[in-house]
């Protein structure tokens, strides 16, 4: 089956909020676009796959290894499975794509 969608799709979230859009994934990876917008840490998390994201919208903060990395439009950042992280904050209606490895 042929899908087309569209980035724009993706709702604004509320505030200290995300909204996913699963774009394709297979057995060993997905690809997800993400709506952001983070005034308070997010939760921790300690994932069993390996993370890529590139922010395309906005600005955000991440936290890992006890470091706080600002990224902004353009800006991507690699996250090795089980390394705990989690987004400090981001700019009302961050766009993010993310990829997945399982």
């Amino acid at each position: 089956m042929i899908r087309i969608a569209n980035l724009s799709d993706l709702n604004e979230p509320t505030e200290n909020n995300e909204i996913f859009l699963p774009l394709f994934q297979t057995s060993t990876f997905k690809i997800e676009a993400i709506r952001s917008w983070l005034k308070i840490p997010g939760e921790l998390y300690n994932q069993e796959e390996d993370e890529w994201v590139i922010l395309l919208e906005g600005k955000a903060s991440i936290e890992m290894d006890n470091q706080i990395f600002t990224l902004q439009k353009g800006d991507y950042f690699f996250i090795p499975k089980h390394r705990v992280h989690r987004i400090l904050s981001t700019s009302k209606n961050a766009l993010w794509i993310g990829v997945f490895s399982f």
